[in-house]
């Protein structure tokens, strides 16, 4: 039997943001479904999405309808971010992450944003504004990481 064959070989970027959009479907948020890949060459190190730590509880369960209670930013203030859940769990592994490339569904928040850098990743690639999501005016974690050296780009 002979396999076709087909010259429409995917990029990595794609085969890593599409991941990172179905380990959204993951995530049991009802304001905001985040994803995460962090990867190394093309390999993947870790993923995540976002929600509570595990083991504590699911906010579309617990809280149906209106979701967990917000903290003074009006953000989920049960929830881990899906780059923070992607980033723990590799080095709770004992994966090197530094010089990494993280592709995430949302922009990172500057919260984000600071751990992102702390952890010396390389570049982050990613889909939505977290700007437009909040209502803010600038992208405060896209310009952090980019005034202390990280790349970033909006795929």
């Amino acid at each position: 039997m002979t396999l076709p064959t087909t010259n429409l070989r995917p990029e990595f970027d794609d085969i890593f943001m599409e991941l990172a959009k179905n380990l959204a479907k993951r995530s049991h948020c009802i304001k905001a479904q985040v994803g995460a890949v962090l990867t190394k060459d093309t390999r993947i190190i870790s993923i995540g999405y976002n929600g509570p730590p595990a083991g504590t509880h699911n906010c579309d369960e617990e809280f149906p309808g209106v979701g967990c209670p917000r903290d003074a930013k009006g953000s989920c203030s049960l929830a881990l971010h899906a780059e923070q859940n992607a980033i723990l769990f590799a080095v709770k592994n004992g994966s090197n992450i530094e010089g990494s490339t993280l592709f995430v569904t949302l922009a990172p928040c500057i919260a984000c944003a600071r751990v992102i850098y702390t952890m010396k990743i390389k570049k982050v690639i990613f889909l939505h504004s977290y700007a437009a999501y909040k209502g803010i005016a600038i992208e405060e974690g896209v310009e952090f990481l980019r005034r202390f050296g990280v790349e970033v780009e909006q795929y």
